[in-house]
């Protein structure tokens, strides 16, 4: 506890810490106050949705589609991740931080539905390979008891971002330039990019391998070679998963503004305090996976994302705010503990590698859930009906982590998977 940074005193929803080294809180501080702004920029999008279809006259049949061609930016971070298992963790960051804030500032400045979808789509590439490669960094740098909670911090001061971003939509009415002022303060993270690139260091496990990488094309191979079970296995958890998490959390401000009938400062309202509490699902997540395993806690999470998430889509009133509350807290806490399973299934000659196919798949069912909407549109004449249904096929997610992943929590990674 004599290690505990000043920044800590702010982040009481993380609960009482491990015991982590000087170096450990450091790199915990600086990745997180990055994947701070990424997740602001993330959701802005979902926040602003109905207000930047109305400025750039995109059709209502058309929302789902604009989605599923910013998600397909995710693609592209699989070249980053790739890099980042060549040419290393620091570097690679490093240069995600620049491209995300450089294209999120450049949306502030889109002309029409096209450019703002070029802008997007580039700022989700460089976002989500930061995602990815920080969460690499902590299970490379963390003690194995410690993984899980340090991958659910930096989850949770990364949700954070989302608190910002719905404070900020609460006077997207009021401020000059609307939605796109909000774009513009994502460029805040450029003005400490000279001090990170001073201190953030490079992990001890990637400087142990650095001189036995073999070709990519050969640790691609490996990826789906080597353990075909676990491999196919996390990936269809994921794909289930973010097939109706994406989706759900998309249209979840535009549900809450067109049919129940909430003011966008509402809307603020509930996603800054509801999601105060939803937060907590990052740090309890990493806790519970690292005391009681990650199998059996990513099995309960999942579950019980789908269900809420089903029943806010299908269900109208009070209880409305209690469902999301319910199925933000659950979805954090599966991204946390698919994330650790994903940062420990795989060696760490490929271990960002693997992050940058899960990206792939995550943003391949995202893209299926945000173009089925809009599909499944004209049968069922609602898009919530049509998301409702998506959140039910998504129980396939723990079904597939019970089957088919091992335990990996208080492991060491080269127990785990050996290079």
């Amino acid at each position: 506890m004599g290690n505990t940074p000043f920044w800590y005193r702010f982040t009481p929803f993380l609960g009482r810490p491990p015991e982590l080294t000087k170096h450990q809180w450091r790199l915990l501080g600086l990745l997180s106050a990055v994947s701070f702004f990424e997740t602001y920029d993330i959701y802005l999008f979902s926040l602003n949705l109905a207000q930047i279809q109305a400025e750039l006259l995109i059709a209502e049949s058309n929302v789902g589609l604009l989605g599923a061609f910013v998600q397909a930016g995710a693609f592209l971070a699989v070249f980053l991740a790739i890099a980042a298992d060549r040419y290393g963790r620091r570097s690679i960051l490093l240069i995600t931080i620049v491209g995300y804030t450089f294209f999120t500032a450049a949306t502030a400045l889109a002309p029409n539905a096209e450019a703002f979808v070029v802008f997007q789509m580039l700022a989700k590439c460089f976002g989500t390979a930061e995602l990815m490669i920080a969460a690499v960094v902590i299970a490379e740098e963390f003690a194995p008891e410690n993984r899980g909670w340090g991958i659910g911090a930096l989850g949770a001061v990364a949700a954070c971002g989302a608190g910002f971003a719905s404070l900020m939509f609460g006077l997207v009415e009021y401020i000059p330039y609307g939605w796109r002022s909000l774009y513009a303060v994502g460029v805040v993270p450029l003005l400490f990019i000279a001090y990170w690139r001073r201190v953030l260091p490079e992990t001890k496990k990637f400087t142990a391998v650095a001189q036995i990488h073999e070709p990519v094309m050969k640790n691609i191979g490996d990826l789906f070679t080597r353990m075909p079970r676990r491999t196919i296995g996390f990936f269809a958890a994921v794909f289930g998963l973010m097939l109706a998490g994406s989706t759900a959390t998309f249209f979840a401000p535009k549900y809450l503004q067109e049919m129940q009938g909430w003011a966008p400062s509402s809307v603020a309202m509930l996603s800054l305090a509801g999601g105060a509490l939803a937060i907590v699902g990052n740090p309890l997540a990493g806790w519970l996976s690292d005391r009681f395993g990650r199998r059996p806690i990513t099995t309960v999470f999942t579950g019980m994302f789908s269900l809420a998430a089903v029943a806010f889509y299908s269900l109208v009133g009070a209880f409305v705010p209690v469902l999301w509350i319910g199925f933000i807290f659950f979805m954090m806490g599966s991204s946390v503990t698919t994330t650790s399973y994903g940062t420990e299934l795989f060696p760490t000659r490929y271990r960002s590698t693997a992050t940058g196919f899960r990206a792939i798949v995550a943003a391949a069912a995202g893209i299926l859930g945000l173009s089925t909407v809009s599909l499944l549109y004209p049968i069922f004449g609602s898009n919530w009906t049509s998301i409702a249904v998506l959140c039910a096929v998504s129980l396939i997610a723990p079904v597939m982590v019970w089957l088919f992943l091992p335990e990996t929590a208080g492991r060491r990674l080269e127990e785990i998977t050996p290079d």
